[in-house]
């Protein structure tokens, strides 16, 4: 088997297909960090980095493609042409989880969170289970070191792409909205597909945890043979199965049982919080979690670093670090938490970004627009007539520094990019903890 791409999932891949008794040859054409390199001497893989081999991974009877190489790849584009079956991570995963349980959540906004949150009412059950996928460790290396009884899975569009047996006992969807265009032709249809392939293998047995509030799920989920239970959740109407949000109340309903909350007591607050909220409650639900023990860890979660963080009140001022917002849909959803006046930290790789769905919430509580990114245009463009104080910066101290110099007591300075990061940083992590240490400078 030959891995394409050696970081988390590459080696995760490696580890657990050596162990599987495959002949593992790992490619990577960049330069593969010293924490994965060391891992791979250390067990003696067969490695190459800053390049790919054809003839000897032309050779391969199977490929496992990590889920940052596109499809346009010259490596990739020849893999397929030869007619070499490909498959992902989380595929090779499943073919070795035996009896284990998998709840797979995906999404455009929200998956990290309720992923998180569904791991936390799980762990606050007494159950024993891991965090894997695009948090934590990759699935497959958990598989190979430390199998478990129930994996809770953050799955990405790009990960599903390459799935054939891959089949979830729960599977959520939390939202579809434009995200990652670049990687699908800019084409919205092609995403969608990619997405609600997470429901391709279930069966009536399984469930499906979808927002019936969104529309553009709403309108495509007839368009795919689903055959697991459909396991709705909304703020619009009631539901007889499922959960529904009324009277500022949460309505689970599963399985005869009724289990009633009011939102002032879940500890994550904001409209998309509930819906993440919901969503987790209901996963848990459909595995059987006690429905006192879900009330209970709906109560204590923490959220994540790197989401609508808190950092610093410096001066009356209020810094959130919100560096995971790499889509518009993010942003949006964070703006509409806000009750201050706001400075916004926007800006970074564009991915095929429509800025109008931002407008009216910009208008309504954004004084000033901070740009961090190495183009910028599209965001003065969008955001030019409405706010008068947009400014350029190039790294994430300018960038505090000019947000401190625009914002006045009371006001909040939210980094909230609705950008990828690669730019000017590693990943969404180093572009926060930048962020942070700014702050803390200030």
């Amino acid at each position: 088997m030959v891995i394409l791409g050696a970081g988390e999932s590459g080696i995760g891949a490696a580890m657990l297909a050596r162990k599987q008794g495959y002949d593992v040859f790992v490619s990577d054409g960049g330069t593969i960090p010293e924490k994965y390199r060391s891992q791979l001497e250390g067990n003696d893989f067969i490695f190459e980095e800053g390049r790919h081999s054809n003839n000897r991974i032309l050779e391969a009877d199977e490929v496992m493609k990590s889920p940052g190489i596109p499809e346009k790849n010259e490596m990739v584009v020849n893999i397929r042409q030869k007619g070499i079956p490909v498959i992902s991570e989380i595929e090779l995963a499943y073919r070795y989880k035996g009896e284990s349980r998998i709840v797979a959540v995906t999404g455009s906004n929200g998956k990290t969170t309720t992923t998180a949150l569904v791991y936390h009412i799980f762990r606050s059950a007494g159950t024993e289970c891991a965090l894997v996928g695009n948090i934590g460790y990759s699935f497959a290396r958990q598989v190979a070191e430390d199998p478990k009884p129930l994996y809770v899975a953050e799955i990405s569009s790009f990960q599903l792409d390459d799935i054939n047996q891959f089949r979830p006992d729960v599977a959520v969807l939390t939202n579809i909205t434009e995200d990652h265009l670049d990687r699908y032709n800019y084409n919205i249809q092609n995403y969608i597909n990619s997405k609600f392939r997470i429901v391709e293998n279930q069966q009536p047995e399984d469930v499906f945890i979808y927002n019936l509030d969104d529309e553009v799920t709403r309108n495509s989920i007839y368009n795919y043979p689903i055959k697991s239970t459909l396991a709705p959740i909304t703020m619009s109407k009631q539901l007889p199965q499922g959960a529904y949000l009324m009277n500022a109340k949460m309505h689970l309903k599963w399985k005869n049982e009724e289990m009633q909350m009011s939102i002032e007591d879940f500890a994550l607050k904001g409209k998309h919080n509930q819906y993440n909220s919901m969503a987790a409650s209901l996963a848990a639900a459909a595995v059987d979690i006690r429905k006192d023990k879900i009330r209970e860890a709906l109560q204590t979660f923490e959220s994540l670093e790197h989401r609508m963080e808190k950092v610093a009140t410096i001066r009356g001022v209020l810094f959130i670090n919100d560096s995971k917002a790499t889509n518009v849909n993010s942003t949006w959803f964070a703006l509409e938490t806000m009750e201050k006046p706001v400075i916004l930290i926007l800006g970074g790789v564009d991915k095929g970004n429509n800025y109008s769905q931002l407008r009216e919430l910009v208008k309504e509580k954004v004084k000033a627009i901070v740009c961090m990114g190495t183009e910028n245009r599209k965001i003065h463009e969008a955001f030019g007539d409405i706010v008068s104080l947009i400014v350029n910066t190039n790294n994430a101290k300018d960038a505090v520094q000019s947000a401190f110099h625009f914002a006045s007591k009371g006001d909040i300075v939210l980094l909230s990019p609705a950008c990828a990061s690669f730019d000017l940083f590693k990943n969404y992590e180093d572009r926060g903890n930048q962020f942070k240490k700014a702050v803390k400078e200030l």
